[in-house]
């Protein structure tokens, strides 16, 4: 019942091609995330050795694993609730490239915080993990291993940590670039699709002339005796 009234209510934006306000919610967290993350984990590694450097790894574990969790969370809710059907949905190559960017999207925001946590276990299994600095977190099943299978898993996640922050690298300007190709050359509504706020404000431009005709109409003449 609760899933049914979800896609009802959710079908009243994605049937005028646009996302819902939840999806919308996740798409630009997520981005906000990455971004800060991306930046954060470059100024992490520049900075020297010290109480400094710990306490910042330490939030770049907490917002990995964030990342994650709300990831999961938007997995889910694109399964219970799909996206619109828009322009960029057209038969041909490009529909096909955006749909597998997507799939490398989640594969890297999955692989990411994936790999980041199996660093961490095998390598400091009695730091205390959190998501956000708020919810604990367990460790992987790492510790009892030997300490060399678990420097091998450390040295095999940090490849492949290293591995998901270039593809993020290389998804993000494409992204970027195929949504602004789709908006400027052509035309289309997939941008206007996932901006916040953009059909109450398509709505109000829409009633503008209407408006202004009102206030413009000449008085109706009084009758003369």
């Amino acid at each position: 019942m609760i899933v049914r009234r979800l896609r009802l209510w959710a079908h009243g934006h994605t049937r005028e091609r646009r996302y819902s306000p939840v999806g919308v919610a996740f798409h630009w967290t997520v981005a906000g995330l990455i971004v800060f993350q991306l930046w954060w984990g470059w100024r992490t590694g520049r900075l020297p050795v010290g109480a400094e450097k710990v306490e910042a790894y330490a939030l770049h574990v907490q917002v990995g694993l964030l990342i994650f969790v709300v990831t999961l969370a938007r997995m889910v809710w694109r399964m219970i609730i799909p996206g619109p059907v828009n322009d960029a949905d057209k038969p041909g190559w490009q529909s096909q490239a955006a749909h597998l960017t997507h799939f490398a999207f989640y594969f890297a925001l999955l692989g990411l915080p994936l790999s980041g946590w199996a660093m961490l276990s095998a390598t400091a299994p009695q730091q205390p993990l959190s998501v956000a600095g708020l919810v604990p977190w367990p460790h992987m099943p790492f510790a009892d291993l030997t300490p060399e299978r678990r420097w091998a898993i450390e040295a095999w996640a940090e490849m492949a940590h290293f591995g998901f922050i270039l593809l993020v690298l290389a998804l993000i300007p494409m992204h970027v670039g195929a949504t602004l190709k789709h908006e400027i050359v052509d035309r289309d509504d997939v941008l206007s699709g996932m901006l916040p706020g953009i059909h109450r404000l398509e709505r109000s431009l829409a009633r503008a002339p209407r408006r202004i005709a009102k206030s413009v109409r000449p008085p109706k003449a009084s009758g003369g005796g």
